[in-house]
């Protein structure tokens, strides 16, 4: 049902008509639209953090990291203008911002950091046997 509705949307895109229709619709329509679309946005993000396992500091500073950086790219977008423009892609939009450093930190500690952990256990349990 969703790709069908998907598909008749994408038709109707390429109809001049069509297109012109939506421009006579008043702003404050949009903008209620707008509300109701990031409020939708918002709800599944919260959705997606109650399945997180917020008791762990790796996980809040995770959360942390990404929505400061991803807010303070959009208050001071001059933050990282000193960069190479290839970096600075990555830095101009604030959800591109916060969702890269998310990802990086995410691996560093939920990924790379859980392995090493487990090297470690195996390493100490295979020293108590060996002292036992």
């Amino acid at each position: 049902m969703i790709y069908t509705a998907g598909a008749f949307l994408v038709i109707l895109g390429f109809s001049p008509k069509i297109a012109a229709l939506t421009t006579v619709i008043p702003s404050a329509v949009l903008g209620v639209a707008m509300v109701a679309m990031f409020g939708m946005v918002l709800s599944a993000g919260i959705k997606m953090l109650s399945k997180v396992d917020l008791q762990s500091q790796e996980n809040l500073l995770i959360i942390a990291c990404a929505c400061g950086l991803g807010l303070g790219v959009s208050v001071v977008p001059e933050m990282f203008q000193n960069l190479p423009s290839g970096l600075r892609i990555l830095t101009e939009n604030g959800i591109v911002a916060g969702g890269v450093t998310a990802i990086a930190l995410n691996l560093i500690f939920n990924v790379f950091g859980k392995k090493a952990k487990e090297g470690n256990q195996l390493l100490q349990s295979k020293k108590e046997v060996a002292a036992s």
